[in-house]
């Protein structure tokens, strides 16, 4: 309980509460909360349920991570709730896009919410970019064709699911497959799924239920690292014009049924 004790401590301080003030906050003694702070003892349920109403967050959030390298900007507000969302930032207080590498792209679904995972992840600047929280997520393989394997997509962070755009291409991030950058459909209202769908026809769409999404980034815009050759080009160009030719026959059969 050593992270909940230090934990405890911190996010009073962000708030400018002294203990006298937070313990009637939530209705216990001042006593009791020094001995919360100083780790001597661990409170009950009760209480844990009690601190994470007060600051909005999840108990596990409470216990498990150490939010003492975190800032009030650290944390979004979704429904009712908060979630940890470490947000870097310059000197000049200017947000900065945290990269995620390719050889660690795996270890993002542990350390996504941990702020001392995000604080040692390389920093770029794009002064280009919209407004809004951005990070930079590598591409492996060739199911969003013609983004090419070993691509950075920039992507804005989606706080709101029912934002996403059917047919707009996001960063998803789920408990079972980790990062994935595919074009998405909205299906939550018909059956609380998304249903992701490759731009490669090679690939078999799936549908992934919305419990099972931790994070969504909508694309910004990608950087190549590797230039295209002819060949790459006339194959992708070819593709393109396929698939939109297969579009347009969908299209012409719905009319003549």
């Amino acid at each position: 309980m050593n992270n909940l004790a230090n934990n405890l401590k911190h996010l009073r301080n962000l708030k400018g509460l002294s203990q006298e003030l937070l313990s009637e906050e939530i209705a216990i003694t001042r006593s009791k909360l020094m001995s919360y702070e100083s780790g001597r003892i661990a409170p009950s349920i009760e209480t844990l349920i009690k601190f994470s109403d007060y600051f909005k967050l999840p108990v596990d959030i409470l216990i498990r991570n150490n939010l003492t390298l975190s800032k009030e900007s650290s944390f979004i507000d979704i429904g009712n709730q908060r979630v940890l969302f470490p947000i870097t930032v310059d000197g000049m207080d200017e947000d900065l896009i945290e990269v995620i590498p390719l050889e660690a792209s795996a270890g993002y679904l542990h350390g996504y919410a941990d702020p001392e995972y995000v604080e040692d992840l390389s920093k770029i600047k794009l002064p280009f970019l919209p407004t809004g929280k951005h990070r930079a997520f590598p591409i492996k393989g060739d199911s969003m064709l013609p983004t090419k394997s070993g691509s950075y997509v920039i992507a804005k962070f989606v706080d709101d699911i029912q934002d996403i755009k059917d047919g707009r291409t996001y960063i998803i991030l789920t408990e079972n497959d980790g990062l994935v950058y595919k074009r998405v459909y909205n299906q939550i209202e018909e059956n609380k799924t998304l249903r992701l769908v490759s731009d490669n026809k090679l690939y078999n769409e799936y549908e992934v239920p919305i419990e099972n999404v931790l994070e969504i980034w909508e694309f910004t815009c990608s950087i190549n690292t590797q230039e295209y050759d002819e060949h790459e080009l006339k194959i992708s160009s070819i593709a393109q014009m396929l698939n939109q030719l297969g579009v347009e026959l969908k299209a012409l059969e719905k009319l003549i049924a």
